[in-house]
């Protein structure tokens, strides 16, 4: 059976390696279930619930790549924009969550479209290298701000002279956040498989052995997904204040997204040079997963580069991709684990997720002011505004300024240029 569904001769595979691969890649992604309801709950959504539907959509996700396209590549909720979706557009610009789901679920629709049509490819050609690679870097000093905040970590507190400063190194917390980043830094740096979930996980019990932190439990039966199932607000996510919400999220989608795959593809030999490969296929699959996320109540779901362990350990087919599936449903299992797991607890993960994130800035050409500028501007602005849209606002408009007064309008790209202007009339005529 496994043979017919995934054709596993002809990638040169078994059924055994591919389990090991699913598993391998369950373990390097799994944080994500204890993360994402830590983050979507601080906009009132049930814990419990998004806990669910963070299981349930990674299953969905992961199951639809591995029978569309049939690659070893896992799905979850995307880290950056849980924290966009939380943090900028329920906490600072207001809206409600429910209004949040219906506009994932329009970019989901739209990223739909632009797949179908081809115009993903139009988009991801025209965007120039170095504004993508800054709106990586910018989406981890985003989440570094936020896990080194009061609401993690504790290290960076607001303060009346300097508007930031250092927080209390003693506290018990912030101790204890501390010591998860160094023991996911170290067992990552050991090849540890799981090194983000173990660390999160070793800090939890330290912090219940120490009655800083509440045990609810381990195992119980799934909990409902009633208060987020079919909860989105499509016609209030369809007023004009959220036009540039959805802009966002389908640019962030198409970047981190396709990057991703392509990088994970290109590791397992499934793109090869001038022969037919899935990638359509596998860009359908990732689209149509962000609008059964929306429905389930969970933000934009999207490929796992994690998933780079598990092809590493020989996973070649959407074989993999179906067991990770299945233990992302097993999972469902542990939500009183998931309530247990504290803000300082997922801090780290966070944290080193951030740093991983960072490492795009080598791919910005640092030699060129008119490439060099916007992308420091995206990722800069990212973090200080608490906002992933003002970085992409900030770095599209600088582009096409600097690259139009230096007299190179030629190396804009009409992607570029359109996105550029997009933003322009959004803080011309909808400031708010």
């Amino acid at each position: 059976m496994f043979e017919r569904l995934f054709r596993l001769r002809e990638h040169g595979t078994t059924a055994r390696t591919e389990i090991l691969a699913g598993i391998t890649t369950f373990l390097t992604m799994s944080y994500i279930i204890f993360v994402n309801p830590a983050i979507l709950s601080t906009t009132g959504m049930e814990h419990s619930a998004v806990f669910a539907a963070t299981c349930l959509a990674a299953a969905l996700g992961t199951l639809i790549m591995a029978f569309v396209a049939n690659w070893p590549i896992g799905m979850a909720p995307g880290m950056g924009l849980n924290a966009f979706f939380a943090f900028t557009v329920v906490g600072a610009m207001g809206y409600s969550w429910q209004q949040a789901l219906g506009a994932v679920f329009i970019s989901g629709v739209v990223f739909v479209i632009l797949t179908v049509t081809g115009i993903r490819s139009w988009l991801i050609e025209g965007i120039p290298k170095s504004l993508r690679s800054a709106i990586a870097a910018g989406i981890g000093l985003f989440l570094a701000i936020i896990a080194l905040g009061p609401t993690g970590a504790g290290i960076v507190v607001a303060h009346e002279a300097t508007v930031v400063g250092l927080g209390d190194l003693t506290a018990p917390s912030t101790l204890f956040a501390i010591f998860g980043f160094f023991l996911i830094a170290a067992l990552d740096a050991l090849k540890v498989r799981g090194a983000i979930l173990i660390g999160i996980l070793v800090v939890t019990v330290l912090s219940m052995f120490t009655g800083l932190n509440e045990f609810h439990g381990v195992f119980a039966p799934p909990p409902s997904l009633a208060p987020t199932f079919m909860q989105l607000d499509i016609m209030g996510a369809l007023s004009t204040g959220f036009f540039h919400v959805i802009l966002v999220l389908v640019l962030v989608e198409v970047f981190d997204a396709t990057g991703t795959m392509i990088g994970v593809a290109k590791r397992a030999g499934l793109i090869p040079e001038g022969k037919p490969n899935r990638l359509g296929r596998a860009l359908f699959a990732d689209s149509t997963a962000i609008v059964a996320g929306s429905m389930l109540g969970t933000s934009s779901t999207t490929a796992y580069i994690e998933s780079a362990s598990g092809v590493q350990a020989g996973g070649r087919t959407g074989l993999t991709a179906v067991v990770v599936a299945a233990l992302f449903l097993l999972a469902l299992l542990f939500s009183p684990l998931a309530q247990s797991v504290p803000g300082f607890a997922t801090a780290p993960a966070l944290l080193y997720v951030a740093g991983l994130m960072l490492r795009e800035v080598v791919e910005v050409d640092w030699a060129d002011i008119t490439e060099a500028t916007p992308a420091a501007l995206a990722a800069i602005i990212m973090p200080f505004t608490y906002s992933i849209a003002n970085g992409l606002a900030f770095g599209f408009i600088s582009y096409v300024v600097l690259k139009a007064i230096t007299g190179r309008f030629r190396e804009i790209h009409p992607a570029t240029l359109i996105v550029a202007i997009l933003f322009v009339v959004k803080y011309a005529f909808f400031p708010e």
